[in-house]
């Protein structure tokens, strides 16, 4: 005797047959890792009064952590565990807090002057690096923030999403197993950034509706800014 019930679905000499494990419809490494690599490169690019902390401690932070999520689930994201996603999490926060403070001091040098602000070329270079790395930034926020994560939804597709995507909105159009990918993510933080609101993303969360106001809202004063000042500058 096992103890398997006779019609146990997981016994394969059950009726009905051994249970199906759902497949996992993974997505690669290598972008979420790149746009990581990019925002680090703009952080070192940066003025010092622009970047938070020694120039060495927010990119080695951040270069300990992508180390650590790609020895536990490099190639392919797939892996779900607590340890996985905290690491997730603490990467994006550590982004997060370097794009923020890096914003707030190139909008207080702009307001009331700043070295780098004298200087067409310097201002231009110091805040374009500044506005990609928000792109970077927010991109990677909805990436891991999104139904639970590229793991879990590489497991399982919410049925009502924490962001709409064309896909959602028009399942004739979707292909079979559609999965939101980084890439996606990237053109929502990009169009975002440059409409200054939802183009064809939809957020139905809270969160995603707060977070893309933001980013909305940063961006139109980062931009803002730089031309008036570059304007200035130049005449």
């Amino acid at each position: 005797m096992t103890g398997r019930h006779p019609t146990d679905p997981s016994d394969p000499s059950s009726p009905h047959g051994p249970e199906p494990r759902q497949a996992a419809y993974t997505e690669a490494r290598w972008p979420m890792a790149g746009a990581v690599i990019a925002a680090v490169v703009l952080t070192l690019l940066l003025p010092d009064d622009l970047r938070l902390g020694p120039r060495w401690a927010l990119p080695l932070a951040e270069g300990l952590l992508l180390v650590a999520l790609i020895a536990g689930d490099p190639v392919r994201i797939s892996r779900r565990s607590a340890a996985m996603r905290a690491a997730s999490i603490a990467l994006v926060s550590v982004l997060a807090c370097g794009a923020i403070w890096s914003t707030a001091q190139l909008i207080d040098d702009l307001i009331h002057g700043g070295t780098e602000t004298n200087s067409a070329d310097a201002l231009l270079q110091a805040g374009g690096s500044v506005w990609i790395s928000s792109v970077l930034t927010f991109s990677l926020l909805y990436f891991e923030l999104d139904s639970g994560g590229a793991a879990a939804r590489a497991h399982h597709m919410p049925t009502t999403p924490d962001l709409a995507f064309p896909q959602h909105l028009s399942p004739e159009v979707k292909p079979a197993h559609w999965r939101p990918r980084y890439i996606d993510y990237l053109y929502l933080g990009l169009t975002n950034s440059t409409a200054f609101s939802p183009t064809d993303v939809m957020p139905l969360a809270p969160w995603a509706k707060i977070v893309m106001a933001i980013q909305s809202l940063v961006s139109l004063v980062i931009l803002g800014l730089i031309i008036a000042r570059a304007v200035n500058v130049l005449a």
